[in-house]
């Protein structure tokens, strides 16, 4: 018999337990074969050490979803522990530590499934709604192995597709141009790399951020190159920027085909390079979907009403 402790903030237990402690009630029709007890800031679980793994798992889960919403619902008590409930996980996968000490893992079935894709695949797609972890989790692989010296650099890039990607009529540097439509991609980097170690890889190369059409003409080796919100390119884009692939480098895709900013919507790269390349070796197509979501719970609900509007 093992057990584990988790301790929760002082000022955030109403959020956490709920009306008459309605919370842990829950918590504990989910995990039977625990003796679960909660007092005041701390809540102890006793039992096999596999159970106990995906309990600290879910925990985990509850705690960002406190510090961030101020309170937990039974939804988020239903939503994280479908999302949770994959084998159990222990140090070695973590992926690689955010600049607070946070261990950053996968969060979801179809995560997990994009890591596993990432280790024995050369080009990742990752295809899904808004929220499901898609370009966070890429940048964190990335990070990974460029902390680990598998690569040399990390290359991330998107097509301004709002600019018309005629950079050069906008004011300022490249990187002023550029930071409206990359803010995405440094707030994944701010969690993972301090500050002032995240500019000196900017400033030395080591980490580049680059828009779409910068790409032509390059070839990217020894790298980690994530394209993010790839359902914006034309095919011939996406050509473009798959050739770029040199010796020992990974290239990852991202998109959400349901948010298309094209004029026309069927001219989107990313939806005929399903297509044409599903077939080849080397190659995964990994799909998420709105159960994969883990932003608010709202985002679910608007991703669904959506759908229902076929919009």
């Amino acid at each position: 018999m093992s057990e584990c402790k988790f301790y929760i903030d002082s000022e955030k237990l109403a959020g956490f337990y709920g009306t008459n402690h309605a919370n842990i009630d829950r918590i504990k029709k989910y995990f039977p074969e625990l003796k679960i007890i909660a007092r005041g800031d701390m809540v102890k679980a006793e039992g096999e050490q596999e159970r106990l793994d995906r309990f600290k798992i879910f925990m985990e889960s509850l705690a960002i979803h406190l510090d961030r919403y101020n309170r937990i619902e039974e939804s988020d008590i239903e939503r994280i522990n479908i999302n949770e409930n994959i084998p159990a996980r222990t140090e070695k996968d973590v992926i690689t530590y955010g600049v607070s000490g946070r261990l950053i893992k996968a969060r979801t079935v179809s995560q997990q499934r994009m890591v596993e894709d990432y280790i024995n695949n050369d080009l990742i797609f990752a295809v899904g709604p808004a929220g499901t972890g898609k370009t966070y989790l890429a940048i964190a692989l990335a990070v990974k192995a460029l902390k680990s010296k598998e690569v040399r650099r990390i290359v991330l890039s998107r097509p301004a597709v709002e600019a018309g990607e005629r950079l050069g009529f906008l004011p300022g540097d490249l990187k002023m141009k550029l930071d409206p439509y990359m803010q995405a991609l440094y707030d994944a980097l701010n969690d993972m790399i301090p500050a002032g170690r995240l500019n000196d890889y900017i400033e030395q190369g080591i980490i580049q951020i680059a828009p779409l059409a910068y790409m032509r003409g390059r070839t990217l080796s020894d790298s980690v190159v994530i394209l993010d919100e790839a359902q914006n390119t034309t095919l011939s884009q996406l050509k473009m920027f798959l050739t770029r692939m040199g010796e020992n480098s990974k290239f990852i895709v991202t998109g959400d085909v349901t948010q298309i900013d094209l004029p026309d919507k069927r001219t989107s790269g990313l939806l005929r390079a399903t297509e044409l390349l599903k077939n080849i070796d080397g190659i995964a197509f990994r799909y998420f979907d709105k159960k994969d979501i883990i932003r608010h719970r709202l985002v679910t609900a608007v991703v669904d009403a959506f759908e229902r509007a076929d919009i």
